[in-house]
Parts: structure tokens; sequence; C-alpha cells
């Protein structure tokens, strides 16, 4: 089936899967965002006990996704992988520390011969969800700001120096924060976490003095969300875009390039409006409704609209990974990909994904069948964080 499509077709239908796992990475950070909220959400010692452990249920799931999103951008985008993740490391190596330590954290807070003590595994999920999520959302507004970086593929033929991408800044990616629309988009999605960590954490935790603190914080969290997410939207919206050519692959800047992906892809507008009306319904029904269920409207609406984000920074003949050194060397989806072949293979790989998806499902359900509560930190048979 795959090996008809054409290499165009791939190479979009793979920036589709791309664009669906980042936007799920976005959502499972609501983990990174409870873990900013320990010590806010939970005053004393068992309270503490119970976020984390509610949180300690599902970190693995985010790890998880977050490595098979650099995966599959390596295999069918390689060139992007070697020029953002082997130029811009010290960003991609700060990311990485901080998911090292979350991992040791939930894995050492609770254990016996913990001489450092729980209190400093638990600044260590704080620096988890703190750096993961700004640095993260920062390094996504590059798509849409670009990146100092150059790429000459005929580097390949050279015997003395075949480097095909070379960063042009001895920041290597950390001059990212100098560009506020970057720096927007990351706090949006420190403050998106947060909220989500909120609304998952009402939902699987039974204590009445967390639900009475969390409805504070959803207001402390929900305005600068707003502010900072409806600035970035508003400028991307109005800001000149990276175009290029589809028959020449020349690149070309052109005005309001990203609000006119959203007009001439209506799908795609559809799926970010609606994702932002859910995101805004999960935080409204437990605001105003006290609703318990605000994670699943929330949730599903992060998942749409960082989607459709994604979609209009690579689709629609839009260089996904703008070159500020020469907006000739930006990377397109066409320019950026594996081979026909590599591309055909991987999408038949691809088709597992639902079961994936399925098992993912199941598994939650399983592990949250019901609030974790005072008592279950007492069980002997539990597995304790």
């Amino acid at each position: 089936m795959f090996e008809t499509f054409s290499l165009i077709t791939l190479q979009q239908y793979w920036w589709i899967i791309i664009s669906l796992l980042a936007s799920l990475l976005i959502f499972l950070m609501f983990v990174q965002g409870g873990q900013t909220l320990i010590y806010t959400l939970g005053k004393t010692d068992t309270e503490r006990s119970l976020i984390i452990n509610t949180l300690g249920r599902k970190w693995e799931l985010t790890f998880t996704t977050l490595v098979t999103f650099g995966g599959a951008f390596f295999a069918s985008f390689p060139l992007f992988y070697s020029t953002s993740f082997g130029g811009a490391y010290w960003v991609w190596m700060a990311i990485l520390f901080a998911f090292i330590i979350q991992a040791i954290s939930y894995e050492y807070r609770s254990k016996a011969n913990n001489f450092l003590g729980k209190r400093t595994f638990e600044i260590f999920l704080f620096v988890n969800g703190f750096l993961g999520t700004i640095l993260l959302g920062t390094a996504v507004g590059t798509f849409f700001n670009g990146a100092m970086f150059s790429m000459e593929k005929v580097n390949i033929t050279s015997i003395y120096d075949s480097a095909i991408s070379r960063w042009m800044t001895p920041a290597h990616g950390l001059e990212a924060v100098l560009n506020f629309h970057n720096v927007a988009l990351g706090l949006s999605v420190f403050f998106l976490a947060r909220i989500l960590g909120i609304l998952y954490i009402i939902n699987s935790v039974k204590d009445e003095n967390i639900l009475a603190r969390s409805h504070k914080q959803m207001w402390y969290n929900a305005i600068p969300f707003l502010v900072f997410f409806l600035y970035f939207v508003i400028h991307l919206m109005f800001k000149q875009g990276f175009a290029y050519h589809p028959e020449t692959g020349e690149v070309f800047m052109q005005p309001n390039k990203y609000f006119f992906n959203l007009i001439e892809m209506p799908v795609v507008l559809i799926l970010f409006l609606a994702g932002v009306v859910l995101v805004l319904s999960g935080i409204i029904k437990f605001l105003f409704f006290k609703s318990l269920k605000g994670i699943w409207y929330s949730g599903a609406g992060t998942v749409m609209a960082v989607l459709a984000l994604f979609l209009i920074a690579g689709l629609n003949q839009t260089a996904f990974y703008p070159s500020l050194h020469n907006i000739q060397q930006s990377l397109t989806i066409e320019n950026s990909s594996s081979s026909h072949y590599t591309l055909t293979v991987m999408s038949y790989v691809s088709l597992f994904v639902p079961v994936v998806i399925t098992y993912i499902f199941f598994v939650w359900r399983a592990i949250n069948n019901k609030p974790i509560e005072k008592s279950d930190l007492e069980d002997d048979n539990a597995h304790i964080y």
C-alpha cells in the first residue's frame, strides 16, 4: 500500500505522525506541571506523597513519548535531527538532564537508605517540571522563528570536513531565549502543564485540602497561560513566515504565512479552534462547576491545538526549521526527509500506533481505577514513590 504513495505524500504523512506525537507529549507533560505544584498543593508530607504517587503512576508515559518523538523525528527527518540535536545541544542536554533527574527522583525518593532526604528529590522533580516545559516550548518556538545554523549537503563529499550542518553561535541553541516569541511559547507550555497537572491531580487524588488549594491555583495559572498563549498566537498570525516554492525549493518570507496556512487548511483551523475551546472548557468546568473531569476536556483540547500548530509549521509549503544564517538553507519536509524506501517501511510500522494508544488507554484505566487516598500510602503491597 504505502509503496504506491509518492515521496511528498509520505513526507506529509510522517509530518502528521510527528505532530501527533508532539501533541501527545505536551498533554502528558501534566506530570511535569504537577511536579511544580508539589509544595503549592501539598502542605504536609502526606499530601505531598499523595501528589507524587499519583504523578508517579504516569511519569514513564511522558518519558517514553519523548523518546519515541525523538526517534521518529530521527528516522523520518534525519537532517533536522542532526542539525538541531547536534547543533543546539546545550538546549537538548538541559532537557535531557531534567528528565534524567526526574527518573532518579521517583525511584529513590522513598528508598530506606535515601541519605539525601525526600526534599532533595522533590526539588529535582520541581526542576524537571520547570526546565522541561519551558525549554521544550522555547525550542519548538524556533520552528516559527528560526535558528542560527547553516546546512550544506555538498559537504558530505568533503574528505576533511563532511559535516552537513553547523551551528553558527557559541550558545548552541540557548540564544533562542533572546526571542520573546519563543519564550512566550515556553511559558505557555509551562502554565498549560500546570493547569493539566491540577486537573489530573484533583481527578486522581481524594483529599479535600488539595482540592481546595487547587481551585485557587487554577486562577493563578489560567490567567498567565491565556496572556502568554494569546500573545504567541496573535503574534504568529501577523508575523512573516518562511514559505518555499515546491518546484524550485526557494525559501522566501511571506506576510501572515501561518494565518494563511490555517485559512488554506480549514480542517486544521477547525482542529485548532476546537482544541482551544476544549482547553478552556476543562478550566471553566472546574472553576465554576466544580467538575473533576476537566482533565479529559483540556487534555483532548491540548492534543488538538498542539497538533494544529505543528501542522501549520511544516505543511502547505512551509519551512519547519528556518535558518536565520541563510534562509535558503532552511529545512523543509521535502529537503530533510529520509528516502522513499525508508519512509515506506516506517509507514507500515506506524500502523501499530493505534495498538499502542489502545494499550496506554487500558493501562491508564487499570492504574487509575479509583482515586488515590491516604490509606493507599499505608498499603504494604503498594509501590510507593
